[in-house]
């Protein structure tokens, strides 16, 4: 259904200015129906947010037919601040209006001077006093690639180090280092998670043995894993389904791969610019990478990606690495201004505060509702587990994990799961069934995800999905949401939670 909320700044004129109903909706059904006939088969959101959005403002979208949304999807995380905001606009207008060339490949210009200077302000302390910036293609996947090319051209090796459940783009090599992957290159490592912990245990037990497997892979002459290249992590795992790194289980990476001069490279295309609570989620743990991949938030709304790295690994070649549009000047514009507006405005404190506060909302429906399996997310990147809500259990028969108020809660994690057969250490599963013995977690729900989120859009709230089997509903609102929105967000979900979940069928 539509809602009734006006944008700030939207023209609010009599009937003459807007498009009678009927042919807004004509209009809207038209432009979809030539969407679906002309656009590759490959599209993804179009499919399930059928909306035509022609306006827009903060956190607030207008449609075609007139339906007004409240966008947590924000670009994947691109909108630090918002659709147009107006110290974006404001930095785009100038660069228009004084003639400056728009496109001049990797030639220095004032923009990119102020880019560069601004980003290096921002960095981590340890990386920015010797760092080197690349321009890359305009997306985070073309500076994944260049990430991985640097540091195979650094160290002389090929192998990398990648995790289940990452995601690093949609190019061959990004893919590779993904979860989904089916033929590589790359070893994968364990992800330390609760809900699903891959050893049964979860909190920093799990984080722990994910650790150790990681050092014995390395360290163990038979593994079949030679001295990699390097490591790529996401410090929190979007796309894999909002799964926050345990800060010490990052700080133990980072020592794994100094010990064995292994350069570590930390994905941040969707964590960067304040979204996890810290300008770069990294901070967290207080780690320095060798190598950070950038992009999304960092150009403001308009396509931009780099690699931050430290200065001696820039071992290649004039024309190693390179791209025509690696030189956006709008999008460096925008993007100085949006680093900018959230480094002054201390909206990395902010997210931390507003999304802790929502996680705890989140946290009470999950206890209302049993079609939510877990919540969890840092800072404004926020994840919604659906699963069947039957009693059913991953593994029939099997019990795995820490079970009682004494067990994960002591270390701030929920249970998790790992049936037979999988990656999981025998000797590990079978000491944490002695200590104590929970149910697995549920099967996790695609149609109950898809259906919430068609109700969020029907409610005028868009939201995305991920994490596996696509039954994660994730929030990504801007950093600027207000209280008053971040309610009005948290009310409609809630709406739509709780008419699925009548809808749903206990024990089918």
């Amino acid at each position: 259904m539509a809602v009734t909320e006006t944008a700030p700044g939207e023209a609010t004129a009599g009937p003459a200015a807007v498009a009678e109903p009927s042919q807004a909706r004509s209009a809207h059904e038209g432009i979809l129906r030539r969407q679906s006939a002309r656009e590759s088969a490959a599209r993804t959101y179009a499919r399930a947010l059928p909306i035509v959005p022609v306006r827009a403002r903060g956190l607030t979208i207008e449609g075609a037919d007139g339906s007004r949304y409240l966008d947590c999807l924000s670009g994947a995380g691109t909108l630090a601040l918002g659709h147009n905001h107006p110290v974006v606009l404001e930095a785009i207008r100038k660069v228009l209006d004084s003639g400056a060339p728009l496109h001049v490949l990797d030639l220095a210009t004032p923009v990119k001077d102020a880019f560069v200077t601004e980003l290096f302000r921002t960095l981590p302390p340890g990386l920015a006093d010797h760092a080197r910036v690349q321009f890359c293609g305009p997306a985070g996947t073309d500076a994944v690639e260049a990430a991985f090319k640097l540091v195979r051209t650094a160290t002389g090796r090929t192998g990398l180090l990648a995790f289940a459940g990452a995601y690093h783009g949609m190019t061959s090599g990004a893919l590779e280092a993904s979860g989904d992957a089916s033929d590589v290159r790359v070893a994968r490592l364990p992800y330390p998670q609760d809900y699903r912990c891959p050893f049964g245990v979860g909190g920093a037990e799990g984080a722990e043995l994910a650790a150790r497997w990681t050092q014995s892979v390395l360290d163990d002459p038979k593994s079949g894993v030679p001295l990699p290249a390097g490591m790529i992590l996401e410090p929190v795992q979007g796309e894999g389904g909002v799964l926050p790194a345990p800060d010490e289980w990052m700080r133990r990476m980072r020592q794994i791969t100094a010990d064995r001069s292994i350069p570590l490279i930390a994905d941040e295309v969707q964590t960067g610019v304040g979204r996890t609570g810290a300008f770069w989620a990294v901070e967290h743990s207080g780690i320095t990478p060798d190598v950070m991949v950038l992009s999304k938030a960092i150009g403001g709304s308009l396509p931009l990606a780099v690699v931050v790295y430290r200065d001696d690994l820039d071992v290649w070649e004039p024309g190693a690495h390179a791209g025509t549009f690696r030189g956006n000047q709008l999008a460096m514009a925008a993007g100085t201004a949006t680093m900018a507006y959230v480094r002054e405005n201390d909206l990395t404190a902010r997210a931390a505060t507003l999304g802790a506060r929502m996680l705890d909302q989140l946290r009470s429906l999950a206890r209302e509702f049993p079609v939510i399996g877990d919540v969890r997310g840092r800072g404004l990147m926020i994840g919604i587990e659906m699963v069947e809500a039957d009693g059913g259990r991953e593994s029939e028969g099997e019990d795995w994990g820490i079970g009682g108020s004494g067990g994960l809660a002591a270390v701030g994690g929920s249970a998790g799961s790992y049936g037979p057969g999988g990656p999981g250490n025998a000797d590990c599963a079978n000491a944490a069934v002695m200590r104590g013995v929970i149910p697995a977690p549920r099967p996790a729900s695609t149609e109950l995800a898809a259906a919430v989120q068609r109700e969020c859009l029907r409610r005028g709230l868009i939201v995305e999905l991920g994490g596996r089997h696509a039954s994660v509903v994730r929030l990504l609102p801007p950093l600027t949401i207000t209280d008053e929105q971040a309610t009005a967000v948290l009310d409609r979900l809630a709406d739509a939670v709780a008419m699925v979940a009548r809808g749903h069928r206990f024990g089918d």
